[in-house]
């Protein structure tokens, strides 16, 4: 069974998040089969949330997959349990049963019925206590009492199997954490937990040692490697690598990985540079999807964030897709759809990261427009619901950036603690109407940053 190891972005994910996972894990799959290690491990683009409308777009355009949804890395019972449990009808005799035991060299089979719903297990325990009990009325030296006992234990080998299966069996589902279910396994009366799906059928079996020492999630973080943004479970997981383009923050690992740290204007160009490192061609799929996400992250290559590294992988990228990078990048940003009608949750919220400011936690979004006026009339709307973030979740501050790509600017709307933002920026925060702050385009450099000092 190939191993799965998860590439995976930020929380609150943004087109490069989702596209630099997509990207690298389609790098790291070829890499697998140079190697020969295709059949070892499994690289699975993953997303903390839901895809940013670009990003759905791109992908659907190029017929690629959207990533895996996940809530967590934390050890699931699927990760630990034997899948596919040898099964045995409740109407098979023991003998047949005891033959499944001895050929799959297993402790339990999962008993069904003729629909194939889990009804018990039957063990070796079970077979084994069935034929000590025979031996209660054995008498020593009676050859009577002896021949009554073995006739017993022949007489049982023609048992149904459900006369002898046990039923009190511990029910897991296979999403269920590890951690929940440890103390319920080894309290259990059984040595096994039976993991069931949804029709009630044995998907997979579960021992007391599975949950005592399991091994931990694999995962590639990409556009992040801070906790505060990182998967639930993060601190339990194995981080094997980390690309990113932001400041280094506090995820931990327990081993030396490789920790790719540029200064670029997105982590899709480190993606992009990495395929030429290693000699893997970008097929033009996936250079669309890369190139994409350098066009959002570096807003059409306008951002202070951009590098003429980021503007030579855009070059080259559209070369393969056959486009004008500028013309591409305008065509991207339209898919956002109109935001009359954009839920406030998403037009505040749908490109937002938490940061530790020495005790508090600051949430910084950003929303890139072409139609600033548009979306400012939503300015109350906006307004209310970062309010409700701050008294909701804690945040000291949120602040939001309306970001006009064509004015090259953004309006800041700040919440909370508006000293936090005052002192940054020598700004007095304007509770209507927002601050104009011209040329900040940048969430990592120009505003967080400054925060963060």
């Amino acid at each position: 069974m190939a191993k799965t190891i998860l590439v995976v972005g930020h929380r609150n994910p943004d087109n490069d998040s989702i596209s630099s996972a997509v990207g690298y894990a389609y790098l790291k799959t070829q890499l697998a089969a140079r190697e020969g290690r295709a059949d070892e491990v499994e690289y699975v683009p993953a997303r903390l949330g839901k895809m940013p409308s670009e990003s759905a777009w791109i992908l659907e355009q190029n017929g690629i997959e959207a990533p895996r949804a996940i809530k967590h890395v934390h050890v699931r019972v699927r990760d630990v349990m034997t899948p596919d449990p040898v099964s045995v009808s409740v109407e098979d005799t023991m003998l047949h049963a005891g033959r499944l035991l001895r050929k799959h060299n297993v402790r339990s089979l999962a008993v069904e019925d003729a629909d194939g719903r889990f009804l018990g297990l039957i063990s070796t325990r079970a077979i084994a206590e069935r034929y000590i009990s025979a031996t209660d009325e054995l008498e020593e030296g009676d050859p009577a009492s002896s021949m009554a006992v073995a006739s017993s234990l022949i007489d049982s080998l023609s048992q149904k199997v459900g006369e002898l299966m046990a039923t009190n069996v511990f029910v897991l589902d296979e999403e269920d954490l590890v951690k929940d279910s440890v103390e319920d396994l080894i309290a259990s009366e059984l040595r096994e937990g039976i993991v069931l799906d949804d029709d009630g059928r044995a998907i997979g079996i579960v021992t007391r040692s599975d949950v005592t020492t399991y091994p931990k999630r694999q995962v590639i973080l990409v556009d992040h490697n801070e906790t505060l943004q990182a998967a639930a479970g993060i601190e339990d997981a194995d981080v094997v690598e980390i690309i990113d383009h932001h400041r280094i923050a506090d995820v931990s690992t327990a081993n030396p990985i490789q920790f790719l740290n540029l200064p670029l204007g997105s982590t899709a160009t480190i993606v992009a540079l990495e395929f030429r490192r290693h000699g893997i061609d970008i097929p033009p799929h996936i250079a669309a999807v890369l190139l994409s996400a350098i066009m959002t992250d570096t807003v059409i290559l306008k951002s202070p964030t951009t590098t003429d590294i980021d503007r030579e992988q855009a070059d080259l990228l559209a070369a393969i897709i056959e486009r004008d990078v500028t013309e591409f990048g305008l065509e991207v940003f339209k898919t956002r759809g109109g935001e009359d009608d954009m839920p406030v949750e998403d037009l505040v919220g749908a490109d937002s990261k938490e940061f530790a400011a020495g005790d508090d936690t600051v949430l910084i979004a950003q929303h890139e427009t072409v139609d600033l006026p548009g979306v400012m009339a939503r300015e109350a709307e906006m307004r209310a619901y970062m309010r409700k973030l701050v008294a909701d979740r804690g945040y000291a501050t949120v602040l939001l950036m309306v970001t006009d790509i064509m004015a090259e600017g953004s309006q800041f709307l700040v919440e909370g603690n508006t000293r936090i933002a005052e002192r940054a920026f020598d700004i007095t925060v304007n509770p209507d109407g927002g601050n104009w702050m011209p040329g900040v385009l940048s969430r990592k450099k120009q505003v967080a940053a400054k925060i963060l000092l």
